[in-house]
Parts: structure tokens; C-alpha cells; sequence
């Protein structure tokens, strides 16, 4: 088991990577990342986009997001369906709080335990996984490292 202390060393390093898989997104509004790690081992990333094979612009011509455009989390929970892993017990960080929409995935796709940095303008997502009992940390602290 391991300790608190390095549980958070830890889990800031994950959110950090989270935040750099998030720099490849093309969206221009938000650029948004995530990482399911599972027994300490990285099973799945994503990060917020188009799908495959639609041209990679997020926005609109009026600078509004396109309704199709796949929240980092959903990419990453697809991304581990489509593979031989499970993200059952494992642990999501992310760089922003998921909406509800991808919270009923996180729930479903049996993942125990949320790190976040940003909160999402709504909170009803992380109202439903408390709720569900997914366990959550904000960890805001990542700048100067």
C-alpha cells in the first residue's frame, strides 16, 4: 500500500501528463487531457477532438464547439474498450472536471477514483459520481514543477 505522501507525488505526476496529452488537441476554446491509470501503469490517454477520420477543428465558424466533438475522458474509456484492458478499479486524471454526459461513463466503465485540476463550469458530474462513490481529488498545485 502505498503511502499518502507518495500517493500524492504520484498522482500530481499523472495530472501533469494529463495536461500534456491535452496540449494535442485542436481545439482552440479548451484543450483538454486525460489518463486512466490502472495497478500503477498507464491503460488508456485521450484528450478532447473530433472523431476519427472528421476534419480536426473543434469549432464552428461562430467559435462554438461542434456537438460531436468527444470529451477527453470518453476518448480515453473508448480508447480502453476498444483494447484488451479494464478500466474496472482503475483511476482517471484529468485536467477538467468531467460534465455529466462523461460522468455516467466513468461510473459505468467501473473506475473508482477521479483526479482532477480545473472544475467544469457545471459540477452536477462530479455530483453524480460522489453519489456513485467514485472517489475524487482536486489537485490545483501543479504549476512550478
Amino acid at each position: 500500500m502505498m503511502t499518502a505522501e507518495k500517493q500524492y507525488k504520484f498522482d500530481k505526476a499523472y495530472l501533469r501528463m494529463a495536461r500534456e496529452w491535452g496540449k494535442l488537441s485542436h481545439c482552440k476554446r479548451k484543450q483538454v487531457g486525460a489518463i486512466i491509470v490502472k495497478d500503477r501503469m498507464i491503460i488508456s490517454d485521450g484528450f478532447n477532438g473530433t472523431p476519427s477520420g472528421f476534419d480536426n477543428a473543434c469549432e464552428d465558424e461562430e467559435g462554438l464547439t461542434k456537438w460531436y466533438v468527444l470529451h477527453a475522458e470518453a476518448n480515453a474509456i473508448l480508447k480502453v474498450a476498444a483494447s484488451t484492458q479494464s478500466s474496472k478499479n482503475a483511476t482517471l486524471y484529468i485536467t477538467l472536471s468531467p460534465c455529466k454526459e462523461c460522468s455516467k461513463l466513468i461510473h459505468q466503465a467501473g473506475i473508482i477514483r477521479v483526479v482532477y485540476q480545473h472544475a467544469y463550469k457545471d459540477n452536477a458530474g462530479l455530483e453524480f459520481l460522489k453519489k456513485a462513490g467514485v472517489k475524487l481529488e482536486h489537485i490545483q498545485d501543479l504549476e512550478n514543477e
